[in-house]
C-alpha cells in the first residue's frame, strides 16, 4: 500500500472520528406544542415536551459547526451539513474544515460521510480514488472495529443506538433536563424563527449518571475514565437550546471546557421527520478500511512492515 494511501486512511479516520455516532429525531404532532408545554418559563416542563417530540421525530436536516481550541493537532474547525436519523442511526453528511485535513495539503477539501447499519462510508474524491485502484469510497464497520478492540464499553456504545447521546438532539435534551441549573433565558429569533432559549450545565459525574454511561463501565473502567477526565481537566458540559413554536430544537449549542482547551459545537436543525434516505456505495467502488488496517497489522507482525506501507 502506498504511503499516500495511508494518508488517505488517516483522513478517513479523522472524518469518522468527527461524526461517528452523529446519528442520532416519523414526525410528531406539529400543532399545539407550546400549549402542551405550558408556560415557557417552566423550563423543565417545556424541555420535557421538546424531548418527547424530538425523540418521536426520528430524523432531521442539520447544519453543524465544531470548533476545538488548545488541543494541539486536534485543534481546528469542522463544518457538517446534510441529514441524519437517530432511530435507527443513519446519516448522509458532507464534512469540510481544518480538522479534516489536519495540516495535510494533499487532503481532500471535503468528505461525504454516509452511515447505515453501523457501517460508515467516506467518499474521498476522484483524486484520492486514483491512489486506491479507482475506488473512491472508504468503508469502516464501526461495530466490527469495536468488537476487535475488545473494549466492552465501546462495544455496548456502538450497538446501543440511543446511548450515543452526544450528537442525538433528543438525548441532548434529556441531558439538559438533568441539569441542576436549567433555566429559561428568554424569547429569541433563530434563523428567522421565534424560539424560547434554555441553558444548563452538568459536571462530568452528572453527565455520566444522566446518560447511563457509568452503567456501561466496570468499577476499574470508571476509575480509569475519571482519571483521564481529570488529566484532561474537563470541568463542565454546557448545553443551550432554542426551541421553536412547534416544540423542536431549532438550534443547539454544546460546549466542553477542559484544562488545556475547549470544544464547542453548534447544530441548526430543520425539517424534522424528513426521511434520511441513505444509499450504500457500490462494492466495486469501496475499500474496506478496517480490513486494510488488519492486513497491515499482520504484515507488521510478520516483519513486513515497510513493504506493507509501500506496496
Amino acid at each position: 500500500m502506498r504511503k499516500t494511501t495511508w494518508k488517505r486512511a488517516g483522513v478517513a479516520l479523522t472524518a469518522a472520528g468527527l461524526v461517528a455516532g452523529l446519528a442520532g429525531c416519523n414526525d410528531g404532532d406539529k400543532t399545539g406544542a407550546a400549549a402542551k408545554a405550558g408556560d415557557p418559563t417552566n423550563a423543565a416542563q417545556f424541555i420535557k415536551v421538546a424531548y418527547e417530540k424530538t425523540a418521536a421525530a426520528k430524523s432531521a436536516k442539520v447544519k453543524m459547526t465544531m470548533k476545538m481550541e488548545g488541543m494541539g493537532a486536534e485543534s481546528g474547525t469542522a463544518d457538517m451539513t446534510g441529514s441524519m436519523g437517530w432511530d435507527p442511526a443513519v446519516m448522509d453528511l458532507t464534512v469540510k474544515g481544518s480538522m479534516l485535513s489536519a495540516g495535510d495539503p494533499e487532503a481532500p477539501e471535503e468528505v461525504r460521510m454516509v452511515m447505515v447499519d453501523g457501517v460508515m462510508y467516506m467518499d474521498m474524491g476522484e483524486k484520492q480514488a486514483a491512489q486506491m485502484d479507482g475506488k473512491r469510497w472508504m468503508k469502516l464497520d464501526l461495530k466490527a472495529a469495536a468488537d476487535a478492540s475488545g473494549d466492552k464499553a465501546l462495544q455496548k456504545q456502538m450497538t446501543g443506538g440511543l446511548d450515543q447521546m452526544n450528537q442525538d438532539p433528543a438525548q441532548q435534551l434529556a441531558l439538559l433536563l438533568e441539569s441542576p441549573d436549567l433555566k429559561h433565558v428568554g424569547a429569541e429569533k433563530v434563523n428567522g424563527m421565534d424560539t424560547e432559549h434554555y441553558k444548563g450545565t452538568l459536571t462530568v459525574e452528572q453527565m455520566m449518571k444522566a446518560g447511563g454511561s457509568a452503567e456501561l463501565l466496570s468499577a476499574d473502567e470508571r476509575k480509569k475514565f475519571t482519571e483521564t477526565v481529570k488529566q484532561l481537566g474537563m470541568t463542565g458540559y454546557d448545553t443551550e437550546v432554542w426551541v421553536n413554536k412547534d416544540g423542536y430544537p431549532a438550534r443547539m449549542d454544546v460546549a466542553m471546557k477542559m484544562g488545556k482547551g475547549s470544544m464547542e459545537m453548534r447544530a441548526d436543525y430543520s425539517d424534522y421527520g424528513t426521511k434520511a434516505a441513505v444509499q450504500v456505495p457500490p462494492a466495486d467502488e469501496t475499500v474496506d478500511l478496517f480490513k486494510m488496517l488488519q492486513d497491515a497489522g499482520k504484515a507488521l507482525e510478520e516483519g513486513k512492515g515497510s513493504e506493507a506501507l509501500q506496496d
